[in-house]
């Protein structure tokens, strides 16, 4: 069923979820992309949460109309208007009090959606509306997607990723640089707002797929899981974009592929085992690479000291030091030295003797300060420089432990 359903062969309303899921993905990593580059993703928490009263409002003024109040067209016009509306408050209380912008995101996203609830409620209780479904748009709901609802969403997700792609010179620049993006004629609060308005397209193009609660999710999570993989802000949000357009395909198919599995939780969670993935094997950034790293790092700290001390004369005691030098061949296993070990750590105490000599030497005062303990003196001198400081040291002595 699985193989099935990621490709296309589950029939064509999977088809249509799969593929739309997908788009909305790649719009949704993209876009969020640039609110996790300007550190607002709170923001997008209360935008989604402020279209619960728009989807409400939205059907009973259908209902009143003479329809059904479940065209999903109006149901995203309405959803728009009231998290446009919260997306205003939020600004007006960070912009006229002295509120911080997390406590203005608090105030307006529990005040919108506790009147949403309070909305679906009184629809309930009408008489067209006791079948409604709507709770359906708090986690997505894909059973029975039309062919119009699928194209609305894709064409609303193609839209949202154009205007980012126009946009994301804009965007970056005031991500990172808001004061030189000012300085070069940028508005950085148009800028936000226009970054905040693409978010909320991607909200309202979400809700039949991945309802309003799990949207935020979509937004943020693949920008973090992107951002283990490069350094770079383009490729930050084209790897957002890679990582939230396979999590809505693959979700979307596991959904199809087992009964009574919803959508939206499932695409949430297959993204959030891309993020698992990517927080332990990137290589760069991952858990794993960081705990290679440390370990080798020890190492070398271990086989130093080791060195140090047969170079010295000393006794090796540590079963830990003794394991890598005789790994390394450069002893046995009872602490004797090898003959590589011997050269090995009689250049370790030289080198020493060298970064030692370095700290009473004004000309190399810079170059002094590079020394860590574990830094080979090669990589910062020349062959001259080595030679005129070993004048001074009084010509290469040999030490033989």
């Amino acid at each position: 069923m699985l193989f099935e359903a990621l490709t296309l062969q589950l029939g064509y309303n999977a088809t249509l979820v799969a593929v739309g899921a997908a788009l909305l993905g790649v719009a949704a990593g993209v876009t969020g992309t640039f609110l996790f580059l300007r550190k607002r993703a709170l923001v997008a928490d209360a935008i989604s949460h402020a279209t619960l009263p728009g989807v409400g409002l939205a059907f009973i003024v259908m209902v009143l109309a003479g329809g059904d109040g479940r065209n999903l067209a109006g149901l995203m016009a309405g959803s728009a208007l009231t998290a446009w509306g919260g997306l205003i408050c939020v600004q007006a209380i960070t912009r006229r009090t002295r509120l911080s912008e997390d406590a203005a995101i608090g105030a307006v996203l529990s005040v919108f959606f506790g009147a949403g609830i309070v909305l679906l409620t009184v629809i309930q209780t009408m008489s067209s509306g006791r079948q409604a479904g709507l709770d359906g748009l708090l986690l997505g709901s894909t059973a029975g997607m039309l062919r119009q609802d699928a194209l609305m969403i894709a064409a609303g997700g193609a839209l949202t990723l154009a205007l980012v792609l126009i946009l994301r010179r804009a965007m970056i620049l005031v991500a990172f640089d808001s004061e030189y993006a000012r300085s070069i004629g940028l508005r950085p609060d148009r800028v936000d707002m226009m970054t905040m308005l693409l978010v909320l397209a991607v909200t309202v193009v979400g809700l039949k797929i991945v309802g309003l609660i799990l949207i935020v999710a979509l937004l943020i999570i693949p920008p973090v899981t992107a951002r283990f993989w490069t350094e770079r802000s383009t490729r930050v949000a084209a790897y957002a974009g890679v990582v939230g357009g396979v999590s809505g395909y693959v979700g979307a198919a596991l959904s199809a592929s087992a009964p009574a599995m919803p959508t939206g939780p499932i695409i949430v969670l297959t993204c959030f085992v891309l993020f698992l993935l990517s927080l332990l094997l990137a290589p760069e950034r991952g858990l794993l690479a960081a705990w290679l790293r440390h370990r080798r790092f020890q190492e070398r700290v271990h086989i130093r000291q080791g060195l140090l001390a047969l170079a010295q004369g000393q006794e090796v005691y540590e079963p830990l030091t003794i394991r890598l030098l005789v790994r390394k061949g450069l002893a046995r296993r009872d602490g004797v030295p090898t003959e590589a070990g011997r050269a090995r750590a009689a250049k370790a105490l030289r080198d020493e003797h060298r970064w030692q000599a370095l700290h009473g030497l004004a000309e190399y005062e810079a170059i002094s300060g590079l020394y860590d303990g574990l830094r080979d003196i090669e990589t910062v001198l020349t062959a001259d420089q080595i030679d005129e400081l070993d004048a001074v040291l009084g010509g290469p002595r040999e030490v033989t432990p």
